[in-house]
């Protein structure tokens, strides 16, 4: 499963522009990358970028409302199941 989000505005970097990303399901591997910066945000964005498979600086320069739009969109490939039938 996979979510591709349409930036509002392309970003560039190295030469490359971003008009799309695409993630993937995250995966231990992208915590254990996340784990490398400090604090909740540093840990998410890294998170993102890693399922996104893009450079930490691509992801860094995302505007707040495409971030808040892209949280809301890839939240289910994040590992968060609602509960069936009630409390567990």
């Amino acid at each position: 499963m996979t979510v591709t989000y349409t930036l509002r505005t392309p970003i560039e970097h190295n030469g490359t522009t971003y008009q799309t990303l695409t993630f993937r399901e995250a995966t231990t591997g992208d915590l254990i990358v996340a784990d490398k910066f400090d604090g909740p945000n540093g840990k998410l964005i890294a998170t993102f970028a890693s399922m996104a498979d893009v450079p930490i600086q691509v992801f860094k320069q995302v505007p707040m409302r495409d971030f808040n739009r892209i949280a809301v969109a890839v939240a289910d490939l994040m590992g968060e199941e609602e509960e069936v039938g009630g409390a567990a």
